[in-house]
């Protein structure tokens, strides 16, 4: 799988920079676009609340979310480029802590955040 990553890294590279679009890089103006394309995948379920198995029926609109869905991760991954994190890095380190803030007897079936674990009568 990383080696796989580290392949569409570069190719993500690769692209930007025979375009030479990594003056446009900056950390802020690809984090924008992350959000921004981020959004346009939520415009994808605006007033509406499809289940797993609606979007799975629908052919169109499985299309339009994996499109978006690979706009954020395109910018993701070349987010992690431009600073030099391993992105597989950063996910374990974030799941690390996640585990920490959001323990199984603490956290299972509810959706509080983590700082209102204890205080939701959740121990």
């Amino acid at each position: 799988m990383e080696l796989r990553l580290n392949k569409i890294t570069q190719m993500i590279d690769d692209f930007s920079n025979q375009r030479d679009w990594s003056q446009f890089h900056s950390p802020k103006n690809l984090a924008v676009s992350i959000s921004i394309e981020a959004n346009e995948l939520l415009e994808c379920f605006q007033w509406t609340d499809p289940s797993v198995k609606a979007v799975d029926d629908d052919e169109e609109l499985r299309q339009k979310i994996q499109d978006e869905l690979a706009d954020v991760l395109i910018y993701v991954l070349r987010t992690c480029s431009v600073l030099g994190f391993d992105p597989l890095e950063v996910i374990n380190k974030k799941l690390r802590v996640n585990e920490q803030k959001y323990p199984v007897h603490l956290a299972k079936g509810t959706s509080s955040k983590y700082d209102q674990l204890s205080r939701d009568g959740v121990e």
